[in-house]
């Protein structure tokens, strides 16, 4: 066996050689990281070593000079507990540096426990079990989107938008429920260029994983329509012979790897108490020894560098190949149209629908309006509905797109099926990936299926349009179980993360331009199921109250009350104003909050003042929250409890939610206060 004391010779070596110390040194520099945090996980990581090696120094195509270059191939750390070894691969890529691999898990440092997409060479925030995998689908789907809108406007597409979506998983990615939900989409939607690799070590935090498991992945992902191949995941032939079947078949492949946790170490191989804790020093240093590593931490010799490097240049030569391509793509107009707005982000002035005024309309209703006029100006909108194309509203862009699908690779609508969760992980994949601009609608009670993804496309800064229709009790019959009440504060609560309450028709059309640029900021649609009046103002006023969060749709100069309103209370609003025409009254519209926490205080306080003017919030559903506006004298006009099952009309008597019982609260309150 080779050892760092031959290393002066280390090009002389056989190939096989050099794999095999290049290897070591990486596992190495894994052991260092999580025993110098002490803190993190060395076992797995060691596990799936042989597998991130090949792949990263023989198949990944990236461009070494820009870890943003567009066609290159992603690769997903699902299993976001071995960063360890993904930034051992970014420090031999040379985007990282050993200050960086020696501040492991420390504050500020660019490798934090587990991986971040603000560092350069991570394509996904991930940790949280599962949704890497589901990230990746929606990286493979967009992908494939692209590539078949290009097709259809030059001859080498593939060369253009064409790469392949790789991720490596472990076995709690595969008990997490949305991997199946994602996994039955990429294998319904037959995403070939998407290669997951399955690091099967039977060993995680509590034990065995057949304590806990004994599901037949390979079948039910052959039950799923994908290519499936069982290997040993240290066999490094049988590795590479397995990528490159998974490159050429029609269907996305799963590559089942049996591996030893902690394979390699000295006397720990295979215990399951190495998964998420550093190795004993001693340990480390007798594993060294058997490696041919020095006792040295965070060795990394030049010479290993250089070796993984090796490809380097060949890979140069692809994207300059690329630019070259690409300047000549450019001179076909179709082309250079669509590539600007998708992938460089511009897009071109928007119209919006027009809407009768006097008239009443949904806003899930406005949204399918909206949608069905913007798509025709904006390729790249993208997206489709869980299974509930009549209520959201989507259907009119399902039957002009088509649904996306084996057979149909330029189909824009997406039918996610009844699959919340890994509709909502997807399309934070699409976003990552870049090219298009994703939507997806369901009801608002359902967002709690996806709160997991919603939460993690803020942390990720993901610009993804949802879409939550039937937005409250307003529901109706369906009853508690399908009213939202909690969800709309739920939802506020996500820091960095747009809530849309529109009040109409046109606010709606607004709201999801806005939604369109926020490229830094997830955004959710809170969309009515009855009918509301559209505001007489003219759109221009609109679009700019709106683009401000909070806006007056009704004025006093000197108003004695304020009604903040949301939603269909708007035009609740204005009706008990109407009636109340004995107070000087001014009445807000507040479509998003967080748009109009980023205005100016002066802003601020000319619409909501501190002081003069008694507030009153008008929302359907819980108070909490409106506190901040209202001040300790106001009134929350609101639903604190469940819902039931009646029609709309009734439940808006039932929970005081008329004119006239809104009326007699604010003037009981009033005389409370005198």
């Amino acid at each position: 066996m080779r050892t760092y004391e031959d290393i002066d010779l280390f090009p002389e070596w056989s190939k096989e050689e050099q794999k095999q110390f290049a290897l070591a040194v990486t596992k190495g520099l894994v052991m260092d990281m999580v025993r110098k945090a002490n803190s993190g996980h060395s076992g797995g990581p060691m596990s799936s070593a042989d597998f991130a090696h090949i792949l990263f120094t023989e198949y990944l195509n990236f461009n070494p000079n820009d870890p943003e270059w567009f066609n290159r191939d992603r690769f997903v750390l699902s299993a976001g507990h071995e960063s360890a070894l993904l930034y051992a691969m970014l420090i031999q890529i040379g985007w990282l540096d050993m200050k960086d691999i020696q501040s492991f898990r420390q504050l500020h440092s660019r490798t934090p426990g587990h991986p971040e997409v603000e560092i350069p060479g991570v394509e996904a925030t991930t940790g949280p079990l599962g949704q890497g995998f589901g990230m990746a689908v929606g990286m493979a789907t967009a992908e494939s989107i692209l590539r078949g809108q290009f097709t259809e406007l030059v001859d080498n597409a593939d060369a253009l938008v064409g790469h392949y979506t790789y991720v490596l998983a472990s076995d709690g990615d595969f008990q997490e429920p949305v991997t199946l939900g994602a996994g039955s989409m990429a294998g319904h939607w037959g995403l070939s260029r998407l290669i997951v690799y399955y690091d099967s070590n039977n060993a995680q935090i509590s034990g065995k994983v057949d304590r806990s498991d004994s599901t037949n992945y390979a079948l039910v992902f052959e039950g799923f329509g994908w290519h499936v191949q069982e290997i040993d995941g240290h066999n490094h032939d049988q590795i590479r012979e397995a990528i490159e079947k998974a490159q050429v078949v029609d269907r996305p492949s799963l590559i089942i790897g049996t591996t030893l946790m902690a394979q390699g170490s000295a006397t720990m191989e295979g215990d399951h108490e190495t998964h998420g804790a550093p190795l004993p020093q001693e340990e480390i240093d007798a594993t060294k020894e058997e490696l041919g590593l020095p006792e040295e931490k965070f060795y990394l010799p030049k010479v290993v560098v250089d070796y993984f490097q090796s490809r380097f240049a060949e890979l140069r030569e692809l994207v300059s190949k690329w630019d070259e391509d690409l300047k000549a793509a450019n001179e076909n107009a179709d082309f250079e149209a669509l590539w600007k707005i998708a992938i460089n982000e511009i897009l071109p002035e928007i119209s919006y629908p027009e809407f009768e005024l006097g008239s009443s309309l949904a806003t899930r209703k406005a949204f399918g309006a909206t949608l069905d006029k913007f798509a025709e100006q904006v390729p790249s909108i993208i997206g489709g509905s869980a299974d509930l194309e009549p209520s959201n509203y989507t259907g009119n862009f399902a039957k002009k797109y088509g649904d996306f699908s084996r057979e149909n690779r330029t189909g824009r609508n997406l039918a996610f099926g009844v699959r919340e969760f890994p509709m909502a992980a997807a399309l934070n994949g699409m976003a990552l990936h870049g090219g298009v601009i994703p939507f997806g609608g369901t009801f608002l009670v359902f967002a709690d299926y996806e709160r997991p993804a919603l939460r993690l496309a803020a942390i990720q800064h993901c610009g993804v349009i949802h879409e939550f229709t039937h937005d409250s009790f307003y529901v109706g019959e369906d009853g508690p179980t399908h009213q939202p009440i909690e969800h709309v504060m739920a939802l506020r609560a996500i820091p960095n993360f747009n809530v849309f309450r529109p009040a109409d028709a046109k606010e709606t059309a607004v709201c999801f331009r806005l939604a369109m640029d926020q490229k830094e900021t997830p955004n959710a649609l809170l969309l009515t199921r009855q009918d509301v009046q559209i505001l007489e103002l003219k759109m221009d006023s609109i679009v700019d109250g709106v683009s401000k969060g909070a806006y007056a749709v009704m004025d006093h100069e000197n108003p004695e009350l304020v009604f903040l309103a949301t939603g269909s209370e708007v035009s609740l609003a204005i009706e008990v104003a109407k009636s109340m025409n004995d107070k000087r009254i001014r009445i807000v519209s507040m479509p998003c909050w967080e748009i109009f926490e980023g205005q100016s205080d002066e802003y601020k306080i000319s619409l909501i003042p501190d002081r003069g003017a008694m507030k009153i919030s008008m929302e359907a559903g819980i108070t909490h929250g409106w506190e901040k506006y209202i001040g300790p004298n106001g009134l929350s006009i609101g639903i604190n409890h469940f819902g039931a099952s009646a029609p709309g009309k009734n439940l808006a008597q039932e929970f005081g939610f008329t004119a006239e019982q809104v009326e007699v609260k604010i003037r009981d309150h009033l005389k409370e206060l005198l």
